[in-house]
């Protein structure tokens, strides 16, 4: 094994930790920092594997932005973040769920690899940060900004829904 397999073990496993920790966290606080740590190492491992790009995308993003608007959430409507809130006892839904995720998973990923050709290569497309920006910002552009209008409109209405009425 060469370096590059040796940080990809690192971080996966620290990922991994993190995501199960994320959903076994009894403190939403606590989750939402395990979930930056999860996000952190799929970005670093987007590095990596050479995708600089979507990497730094992925810690701008969802690390710096998503999650960051979700700890705002939380903090600006004084939502109940104790050891009891995230207990609703619908473990046996979430299991099957979960189930139901990884046999959709297994079912693509066979379908989609040639497993039993150990010599056959995967077809790489090669495209440059332009291309992808150019993309983004003339093809996507209005999807991009709907869903950051949505963003907002979701925290403004929490902030709203959770304030105290002093007037009543």
């Amino acid at each position: 094994m060469n370096a590059h397999e040796y940080a990809f073990v690192a971080v996966a496993t620290i990922g991994s930790i993190a995501a199960v920790a994320v959903v076994t966290a009894r403190n939403v606080v606590h989750a939402a920092l395990y979930l930056v740590v999860t996000l952190a190492a799929v970005g670093i491992t987007f590095l990596l594997l050479g995708a600089e790009f979507v990497g730094w995308v992925q810690i701008l993003i969802y690390v710096g932005a998503i999650v960051i608007l979700f700890l705002f959430g939380l903090m600006l409507t004084k939502a109940p973040i104790g050891r009891d809130t995230l207990d609703n006892q619908q473990r046996l839904v979430a299991l099957l769920v979960a189930v139901g995720i990884l046999a959709g998973l297994i079912f693509l990923l066979n379908g989609a690899f040639e497993w039993n050709d150990p010599g056959g290569k995967i077809a790489v497309s090669h495209t440059d940060t332009f291309a992808v920006g150019t993309s983004l910002f003339r093809s996507y552009v209005l999807p991009f900004e709907a869903i950051s209008f949505l963003l907002l409109a979701a925290l403004i209405g929490a902030v709203v829904l959770a304030r105290k009425d002093d007037a009543r």
